[in-house]
């Protein structure tokens, strides 16, 4: 999953979602030794949904759509085609309006900022700039996003071309998403309640 569902997955702690939005910039397991409680347990609870997530059997049906051209890329793609499945259909997850929620989150980042990694630092100035949470609820929004990812890989990736495989297959992936997302949730909710 990518940054909107981790948010979302957080809950309405702070720290866990600082934590949760950070996972990504952090190495090592010694997390307790380097984070507060509630960040570390942030940290964590990202690993547990990339885990969940990357066995799952309805995304492996996503990835397989995309695999023959992008190959390893093809599980980066389908975070970002979920990510735009949630933005774009995100009145049925919550009663917030995704603006609304976007805004209180780059506000709430200023607070955390002695703890964000560099690299996210530095990632969150174009993520504000661009709203990214909110547009990645548009075609045009998730496929700026991934013609970025593309520039910054060493390797060719085609994934500025993925928008018209997820035009193409519409129906397929937020079919696949729907019917995945819900599982994650409770997954997310239980792991939450359960520490």
């Amino acid at each position: 999953m990518n940054f909107l569902a981790h948010l979302h997955l957080s809950g309405s702690d702070h720290d866990i979602m600082m934590g949760n939005f950070i996972g990504d910039f952090v190495r090592g397991r010694n997390l307790k030794e380097q984070f507060e409680e509630g960040i570390a347990k942030g940290i964590e609870l990202h690993r547990a949904i990339d885990e969940f997530t990357d066995t799952h059997a309805i995304v492996q049906q996503s990835k397989n759509r995309l695999r023959p051209k992008y190959r390893h890329y093809a599980g980066v793609i389908v975070d970002m085609f979920y990510d735009y499945y949630l933005a774009k259909n995100w009145s049925d997850y919550s009663d917030q309006p995704l603006e609304e929620y976007a805004q209180k989150f780059y506000s709430l980042t200023k607070n955390y900022n002695h703890i964000l990694p560099e690299r996210a630092k530095r990632l969150l100035v174009y993520m504000a700039q661009g709203n990214w949470l909110v547009n990645y609820g548009k075609t045009e929004g998730i496929h700026r996003a991934l013609s970025g990812m593309a520039s910054r890989t060493p390797f060719e990736s085609k994934m500025e071309e993925a928008v018209n495989d997820l035009v193409e297959h519409d129906k397929e992936f937020e079919e696949e998403f729907r019917k995945f997302f819900p599982e994650l949730r409770a997954f997310s909710a239980n792991w939450l309640k359960e520490r």
